[in-house]
């Protein structure tokens, strides 16, 4: 009996071993605490498939809940941050006001957007609840964490139309002396998916003359900013790195741009960019993301760029959205670029997305926008909402300083 006990305790941990381990790059941050929360998200992952696969759910739908039970907390103030649940043009929203001792007066804005690629999380997660209270707390300011509406339930451009129309209203003389909020200080940010909700707002509103109080700065968080090259090298080296893997990325831009999933072989292969297609749009819009003249060589490395001859008729047409710059704002034009605010560009070395941000900061800065680019050699996609317990990560607490330092000094 206590044979068969050990063996089956051998053979459970066996089992878990060769579940949890993973290959990674050396150089990455703490690789089996990393190991362990992609571990997690794979099981969790297994569970919303299977329910998929039963028929009693969309995956998504069930991850979300999942989510939801665990990590969404309701608005709870604190000494220091008053907490609030509101809308703004019906777009729901949490504000988190520094409420520090001393005379009133005007407070730095943030507007912030989360990530999940456009179709999981909140901003009342717990991980994004503790940043934002964070942020306030340290900038002494009012933080407004925007919940767009989410994939399946809405796709492209839903998703960027409530994002627009929240900060539209956010900055409107009313709302921001309803919060004592300078109107010469207000930022724009977001991680990820949220950072490409947040570039995209601020080129739209830098077009718009009849919105009076601008941004004055944008902070973009490992923004996913095209979907045309999912071979650029960073895709390359990184396709198998936790959390956010290849096939993954091109799912969810699937999801948000409403097309079938089992286009997800024909988008890693880039044949949606083939020459084949025969399009100028396609490859006036290739120019503008040219990696090979937009990365410096260190992150070119080895890797060649993939244009096959021939694609996939008609695959654009499904997907206008992949030309679309409210849904990849990197294919924006020289002349509009040069007109949006200062940027913080936040990219990680062990991210299928380090080169969106990479080639949107030299295009940001050819157009003449001062940019400062925050590279983490260590760092992998998602690393600065892990800065919290359980899932702290010394990368995740580093990047989250700096990215906040920054908004001191420039906001």
């Amino acid at each position: 009996m206590m044979r068969s006990a050990v063996l089956g305790a051998v053979l459970l941990a066996a089992a878990t071993s060769y579940y949890i381990y993973l290959p990674l790059p050396s150089a990455v941050a703490e690789p089996w605490k990393l190991m362990l929360l992609d571990a997690v998200f794979r099981a969790m992952m297994h569970v919303c498939n299977l329910a998929q696969d039963l028929g009693l759910a969309h995956n998504t739908r069930v991850l979300n809940y999942m989510v939801t039970l665990v990590e969404v907390r309701g608005p709870q103030s604190s000494e220091s941050v008053r907490v609030t649940d509101t809308s703004f043009e019906g777009v729901q929203a949490r504000v988190f006001e520094s409420t520090l001792p001393g005379p009133r007066r005007l407070k730095r804005g943030v507007v912030y957007f989360h990530g999940g690629g456009w179709a999981l999380g909140s901003g009342r997660m717990r991980s994004y609840d503790l940043l934002c209270r964070r942020m306030a707390e340290d900038l002494d300011a009012v933080i407004i964490s925007v919940d767009y509406r989410l994939a399946p339930e809405v796709h492209f451009p839903e998703p960027y139309n409530d994002a627009l129309r929240a900060c539209r209203h956010i900055l409107t003389a009313e709302v921001l002396a309803l919060f004592s909020v300078d109107p010469e200080r207000v930022a724009v940010s977001g991680d990820s998916a949220g950072g490409n909700l947040a570039a995209a707002v601020a080129q739209q509103l830098a077009l718009d003359n009849s919105v009076s109080t601008k941004f004055k700065v944008q902070a973009l968080i490992y923004p996913v900013l095209q979907a045309l090259d999912f071979n650029t090298p960073s895709y390359q080296q990184n396709g198998n790195v936790p959390i956010l893997y290849r096939p993954l990325m091109a799912r969810f831009w699937l999801e948000y741009l409403n097309g079938d999933l089992k286009l997800v072989p024909s988008l890693l292969a880039n044949n949606h960019t083939a020459v084949n297609q025969g399009q100028e749009a396609v490859v006036a819009a290739k120019a503008k993301m040219n990696w090979t003249n937009l990365l410096a060589p260190a992150f070119q490395k080895h890797y060649k760029p993939v244009a096959p001859c021939l694609g996939t008729p008609g695959l654009l047409e499904q997907l206008p959205g992949l030309l679309d710059v409210r849904a990849a704002p990197l294919l924006a034009e020289r002349e509009v670029l040069k007109l949006v605010p200062p940027a913080y560009i936040m990219t990680c070395e062990h991210d299928v997305l380090r080169d969106d941000g990479l080639m949107y900061a030299r295009r940001l800065e050819e157009a003449g926008v001062a940019v400062t680019s925050d590279h983490y050699a260590e760092g992998f996609h998602g690393c600065m909402v892990f800065g919290f317990w359980p899932a702290r990560f010394t990368v995740g607490m580093q990047s989250m300083r700096n990215y906040i330092h920054w908004l001191q000094q420039n906001l």
